[in-house]
């Protein structure tokens, strides 16, 4: 895959797909976000994680392009965030667990792109939050929609009403973030946390991401029986007769993902 604004690097069962805008601070404009789609329908079968991050020391993705913006009509803006919000449910939809790597500012668009990610993994540095109400506009990338659900409604209209930005350890306090560690050992935590991943059955990690996205969206009754159905449909497959085996005669177990 070749993009102008995204490098995209493949090892191992895991894609890295890095936003490469470093002298913007990694802002999301139109053509980025053409890319960040297009890349997205790209992923090869074989990646079992897709770990996100930007390029540089400064930034996750700083925001969307606001030199972009200035200029837009009411129809254009509605317009990017149409292309926005196609991008990101594209990302959250993927079967396969994304890890968000934020090395730095994650505003506006950057906290919308962490948070249709799985989880997030910051480093000690990063700043976060949805300033939009300082620029005279409300998030457009699902700011408002995911950020209640993932801290909860009364912190989510905190940040979304001041417009502040939080550090590292806030956002870990508040369930943003999963861990907070020196930029230094941002990447290797990230890795060790992929290769988790990888180690264990695919499609098992695959339905238990889907459980996990009905236990959000639906009541605790019919999330539930989901489960229920979910682990059933497991022992028909290769890969519990495979883990089950390993596991009785302690050998790696070689997965097939069927």
């Amino acid at each position: 895959m070749s993009f102008e604004n995204l490098l995209v690097e493949s090892q191992d069962g895991v894609v890295r797909l890095t936003v490469n805008r470093p002298k913007a601070l990694n802002a999301l404009n139109r053509a980025t976000l053409l890319e960040l789609d297009r890349a997205l329908q790209e992923i090869p079968k074989e990646a079992r994680v897709l770990v996100i991050t930007g390029s540089g020391e400064k930034a996750f993705v700083a925001g969307a392009d606001i030199t972009e913006m200035m200029s837009m009509s009411a129809t254009e803006a509605s317009e990017f965030s149409a292309l926005g919000h196609r991008a990101l449910a594209r990302l959250e939809a993927l079967p396969i667990p994304v890890i968000a790597e934020v090395n730095g500012y994650a505003l506006g668009g950057g906290c919308e792109l962490m948070l249709a990610c799985d989880f997030a993994i910051a480093s000690d540095n990063a700043r976060l939050g949805q300033p939009e109400v300082g620029l005279g506009v409300t998030p457009g990338f699902g700011g408002t929609t995911r950020l209640v659900r993932r801290i909860g409604e009364a912190r989510a209209r905190q940040l979304l009403f001041t417009g502040e930005q939080i550090s590292g350890a806030e956002a870990q306090a508040m369930g943003l973030v999963n861990q907070v560690v020196p930029p230094a050992a941002l990447r290797d935590r990230v890795n060790e946390l992929a290769q988790k991943i990888v180690k264990n059955a695919p499609l098992a990690v695959t339905y238990a991401k889907r459980l996990a996205v009905a236990a959000k969206e639906t009541d605790l009754s019919t999330a539930n029986l989901l489960e229920q159905q979910v682990f059933g449909l497991c022992f028909a497959t290769q890969d519990q007769k495979e883990g089950m085996r390993a596991f009785n005669t302690r050998e790696k177990a070689i997965w097939t993902g069927k």
